[in-house]
């Protein structure tokens, strides 16, 4: 049986003394439950997040990563020094890493393995613009992300894969996909993974929905058939709507 995630992605927002603050608060409200929780943080709070998360369950997650174990890459942070500080998850391929950064489906890859190599569990966000929607393709686009981001990938390694359908159209905007979207998409999802790795494997990938996710519309969207978690951006910052997401 798979165990609800719901991971806040807090982008580039909130200091250390903000993140330790926002830690403190969080940790009043929050009562350990069936449902898997933690805070994909920027590179200079995760640090302060793990110590003061260290006598919970609260788990701690990048939101970026190189696929080079090191190297002449300034800016950049790799999957060793995400390992000293005890990171348990990575985002990979976030729409605005694709939009801003040059993010392509063959470097979303290659951090993939990079990833499992290192005992980091992605967090693989595909999903399909609002033309690409409107045009009928949004199958055929979340299908080449996924065999894409997959290739040459085991079975064994899949399994332990957390997947984030996000609609680009959905994200940081304000409107959201029905539920019934995004109960339609996640169970796609995870018909492409049965189909390149078998009913076993596909059954134990969790797969989040996120995009505008709030206080509001998360029970809907959680109680979803295929839906199993949620990848929050702006929610997630605030500590007294994030536990009424986390407690849908």
């Amino acid at each position: 049986m798979r165990k609800p995630l719901v991971m806040g992605n807090w982008k580039m927002y909130k200091t250390i003394g903000e993140a330790k603050a926002f830690a403190e608060e969080f940790k009043k409200l929050y009562t350990p439950s069936d449902v898997q929780v933690g805070f994909c943080a920027p590179f200079t709070q995760l640090s302060a997040l793990k110590e003061a998360f260290k006598d919970t369950d609260i788990k701690v997650g990048a939101q970026n990563m190189h696929f080079a174990e090191n190297g002449a890459f300034t800016g950049e942070v790799s999957a060793d020094m995400l390992n000293e500080l005890g990171v348990e998850y990575c985002i990979i391929g976030h729409s605005e890493r694709r939009q801003y950064f040059n993010e392509t489906d063959e470097t979303v890859n290659k951090k993939l393995h990079t990833a499992f190599k290192h005992n980091i569990i992605p967090i693989l966000c595909v999903g399909e613009s609002l033309e690409q929607r409107d045009a009928g393709k949004e199958f055929d686009v979340v299908r080449g992300q996924m065999v894409a981001a997959l290739k040459g990938l085991t079975a064994e390694l899949v399994a332990s894969l957390v997947v984030a359908y996000e609609p680009v159209w959905a994200i940081g905007t304000g409107r959201n996909a029905t539920p019934e979207q995004a109960n339609e998409m996640c169970g796609y999802i995870r018909k492409v993974i049965e189909e390149l790795y078998g009913d076993e494997v596909s059954e134990q990938v969790i797969i989040q929905y996120g995009g505008s996710v709030k206080p509001s519309n998360a029970s809907e969207l959680l109680n979803m058939e295929e839906i199993d978690g949620a990848l929050v951006g702006g929610a997630s910052l605030v500590p007294a709507d994030f536990i009424e997401i986390v407690n849908f």
